[in-house]
């Protein structure tokens, strides 16, 4: 379960999503799931690849401002309709809406405790 405050570096990178108006985000903690590459998904939606490239810079400030980390690794940024940003234990996935559903992340972890944020308006 998502709880704000608790955990600084998934409060950064949902705090940079919103600020940019992403949609449909979803925390998918995977902490209780043997052998897995994070402990969190963080995974949201744009509207535009415009929108997309705009998410991933904000993740990127906030996360630098809040935690002073850098991402290992951004991937996706060229074509802008699916982007991940490896922040090591938080990966955040951000996609335009056909993408997202072609790859339903939240079904493929769906042993993963999945928390919906609502929109922010």
């Amino acid at each position: 379960m998502y709880i704000k405050g608790k955990d600084v570096l998934t409060d950064a990178v949902i705090e940079g999503l919103q600020d940019k108006k992403a949609s449909h985000i979803v925390v998918a903690d995977l902490t209780g799931i043997e052998d897995t590459v994070c402990r969190k998904f963080i995974i949201a939606q744009a509207g535009s690849t415009t929108q997309i490239h705009a998410l991933a810079i904000s993740v990127g400030d906030k996360v630098r401002q809040l935690c002073q980390m850098r991402p290992l690794a951004v991937e996706g940024m060229r074509q802008a309709v699916w982007v991940a940003m490896d922040y090591a234990e938080v990966i955040v996935h951000i996609f335009l809406p056909e993408e997202r559903a072609f790859y339903d992340l939240e079904h493929l972890w769906a042993d993963a405790e999945l928390t919906e944020l609502p929109d922010l308006d």
